[in-house]
């Protein structure tokens, strides 16, 4: 009685190939339906010679199998298999583990792979840190007595040692536009001296959501004694989660004022003084 059902080369990812016809060589090629076979390796062949099943004493080459000794033409090969790398297409939920991960595997390029879901990780993640870059003051910027932004006089950093994660922020008098939606920490930092009766300055990020109207989301205070000599330095950090879910409409600014005068913000254009931060977290 015939068999019923898929034949052994459908089961798995076992292949049948040719039979070879010895002729005294000791290495031969291999095929698939009369077509050059390339096997995965030599330990994914299994073959058997005069009913002596062969593994592992001999090496391959392309299509090509050495055998390290001649094969009398007298000999038969009564069967080849190949054990080839998998027929799973699609990894049941839960299935991939940490162990079925080989060293290297998970690049850049596969995180950000839309067609990497979760569901089939052990513990799932999604798109991670794929931006990061950093822009400052280069100039000292006199502080002004009523919320005013900061509309000059930046750039992206670029001293020696220093770099930016992906592609950047973009600038338009002191308005900065996002390159991708995602979720961003946005951080400013405020290195500030006085020349003046200035009591504290304040250090303010501002975000739109219609690339019109503007609204505070972080705040804090940079304090000065008004009694202290003059050029006493201090600084004044905030910071604030921005969901970017239109790169054209959500953009953010930077808002300085004082309280008295004579308060300067501490620019430079060759190192971190007055500087902000920019982190793209993960996906909104």
């Amino acid at each position: 009685m015939a068999y019923l059902g898929r034949s052994t080369d459908k089961i798995s990812n076992i292949e049948i190939l040719d039979n070879i016809t010895f002729d005294g060589s000791s290495s031969y090629t291999l095929q698939k339906n009369s077509v050059n076979f390339t096997p995965s390796s030599a330990n994914t062949l299994l073959l058997s010679i005069d009913g002596v099943v062969q593994a592992g004493n001999f090496t391959v080459s392309g299509s090509t199998i050495d055998f390290g000794v001649a094969i009398a033409g007298t000999s038969t090969c009564d069967f080849i298999l190949h054990y080839g790398v998998g027929l799973i297409t699609a990894p049941s939920d839960g299935t991939v583990t940490t162990a079925k991960l080989g060293s290297g595997a998970v690049t850049t390029a596969k995180i950000a792979d839309a067609n990497v879901t979760s569901a089939k990780m052990f513990s799932g993640f999604a798109n991670g840190i794929t931006m990061a870059d950093q822009w400052r003051l280069t100039t000292d910027l006199s502080f002004s007595t009523s919320e005013t932004p900061i509309s000059a006089n930046l750039e992206r950093v670029d001293a020696t040692g220093q770099g930016t994660l992906g592609t950047g922020m973009t600038e338009s008098s002191g308005v900065f536009s996002f390159p991708s939606t995602g979720i961003y920490l946005v951080a400013s930092y405020f290195v500030f001296f006085k020349n003046g009766d200035t009591r504290f300055i304040t250090n303010a990020i501002e975000v739109t959501t219609n690339n019109s109207t503007y609204t505070k989301v972080a705040l804090t205070y940079g304090n000065l004694n008004a009694f202290d000599s003059n050029n006493i330095y201090t600084m004044s950090t905030t910071s604030s989660l921005v969901d970017v879910t239109d790169t054209s409409n959500v953009k953010v600014r930077f808002i300085e004022t004082q309280q008295g005068t004579g308060a300067t913000l501490d620019g430079s254009g060759s190192q971190n003084n007055t500087h902000f931060t920019f982190i793209r977290l993960g996906d909104t």
